[in-house]
Parts: structure tokens; C-alpha cells; sequence
């Protein structure tokens, strides 16, 4: 392993921040390829993980104030990818919840994220690939970041 530059070691954040741009980008190529935008996808894969969710828990998990959150799970159920049934616990909320072609959009997005990641990660070893891993999962932890759900600034 090459000894690090200690010129560059105060670029950290910056390499994140452009590698983060990055990922970002190409991951919107792929899902525009299925009709879906990041946000969707997001939502999908949380309601895929999280079934019977109610809008207003999805907002808080996205980070968003619910009147944000409407149009993007009006869109979802329009191309009938989420269904809202009235909760049987309070009458008031909808819960949310994958339809059939959800859980099909959602088996593609995972084909999609592992040859994302396979291809981001691919100049490493797997041995430096899983030590990024660690490490940025440590990160994370410290920052209080959701590790399940990437917040979407354009929903906020």
C-alpha cells in the first residue's frame, strides 16, 4: 500500500465530497434508465424495508415536511409503484406500501445499487473495499447519519 501524502490528507472531505457527486450522479443515470428519480428510489427501498408507513413517518425519515412528501407519493401511486391504505389503528393516516410492480421496481434498483457499487468500488481490493466500508460506516455513526436512507435535499 502506498504511504499517504500527508500534502493531501487535509483533502479528505473534499475527495468525499467529489466522490460522493459522483456516485450521485451516476446512480440517477441508472435509475432515470427505470422511470425513477434518486428520491423514488429512496422511497421504495424505505417502504420496501419499512411496509405500512405512514406519510408522516416517511417525511421525518426523508427530512421533509409532509406537504413536500405528497406530490412525490402521489407521483409513486399514479405509476402504481405504492398504494395508501387507511391505518386500522388511526383512521386519520394512510399507510404506505409497495405494490406488486413496487416490489418489482424495488428487485431492479437492488441489481442496480450492487453493479453501482461494484463499479464505484472496482479499483480496489476486496480487503480495501470492506475497510471503506468500516470506516465510512464508522463515520457515519459519528455524524448521527441514517445509513438506510440518503436525504434528499430536493425533498426538503
Amino acid at each position: 500500500m502506498d504511504s499517504p501524502d500527508p500534502s493531501r490528507s487535509k483533502r479528505t472531505a473534499f475527495l468525499l465530497s467529489q466522490l460522493g457527486a459522483l456516485a450521485s450522479a451516476r446512480f440517477a443515470e441508472r435509475t432515470r434508465e427505470l422511470g425513477l428519480t434518486p428520491s423514488d428510489a429512496g422511497v421504495l427501498r424505505l417502504l420496501g424495508r419499512t411496509p405500512g408507513l405512514s406519510q408522516r413517518s416517511l417525511a421525518d425519515r426523508l427530512g421533509a415536511v409532509p406537504s413536500r412528501v405528497v406530490p412525490l407519493i402521489d407521483s409513486l401511486e399514479t405509476r402504481g409503484l405504492v398504494t395508501r391504505e387507511r391505518s386500522s389503528t388511526d383512521r386519520r393516516n394512510y399507510e404506505l406500501r409497495l405494490t406488486d410492480e413496487g416490489m418489482k421496481a424495488l428487485g431492479k434498483l437492488r441489481g442496480i445499487a450492487e453493479r453501482h457499487e461494484a463499479e464505484l468500488l472496482a479499483p480496489l481490493t476486496s480487503e480495501q473495499s470492506a475497510q471503506l466500508g468500516s470506516l465510512l460506516a464508522r463515520l457515519a455513526s459519528a455524524h448521527a447519519l441514517d445509513t438506510d436512507l440518503h436525504r434528499d435535499t430536493t425533498v426538503q
